[in-house]
């Protein structure tokens, strides 16, 4: 679940990154702290941005960087960056992101587990927003927590 991994450690707010690796570094950061995943992982999703990987844009301004379990992914984790001013994504104008999402799933039923309650929250108009007016991780806590209850 969400709740499981969006904690109060692995959610992040910064006023002002320096560009969209800066983000990936420090929405990365938790997941390598924690022993999640290896620095190849972080390298691996920036090499991907670089190559053109603006796939990682869900839109709405939120990004969710992510690579493959052998990139260097030790245990599932998720983690989140929420940043005040619009960072864009491999410095293209059309993918402005102000929330980053960092993926590590060490197999595929994780992996659909995990974006199958994403695509749920990010879909759902309400909780979208609650989500992206979140100013602490106890917002965005109460905001995960309401998932599902809309079914």
């Amino acid at each position: 679940m969400l709740t499981d991994h969006l904690t109060p450690e692995t959610v992040l707010f910064a006023d002002r990154v320096d560009g969209w690796r800066d983000a990936i570094a420090r929405v990365a950061r938790p997941l390598l702290d924690s022993g999640a995943i290896r620095e190849s992982y972080v390298t691996a999703i920036v090499d991907s941005i670089a190559d053109g990987g603006t796939y990682i844009d869900l839109g709405f301004g939120i990004a969710l960087a992510h690579r493959r379990p052998e990139d260097g992914v030790v245990r599932t984790a998720l983690s989140s960056l929420r940043v005040a001013e619009p960072v864009l994504l491999n410095d293209e104008p059309a993918h402005p992101i102000d929330l980053f999402l960092c993926l590590a799933a060490t197999d595929p039923h994780s992996h659909l587990e995990t974006m199958s309650e994403l695509a749920e929250l990010l879909s759902d108009e309400t909780l979208r927003t609650e989500l992206l007016a979140a100013t602490s991780a106890a917002d965005t806590r109460a905001v995960l927590l309401k998932i599902g209850q809309n079914a």
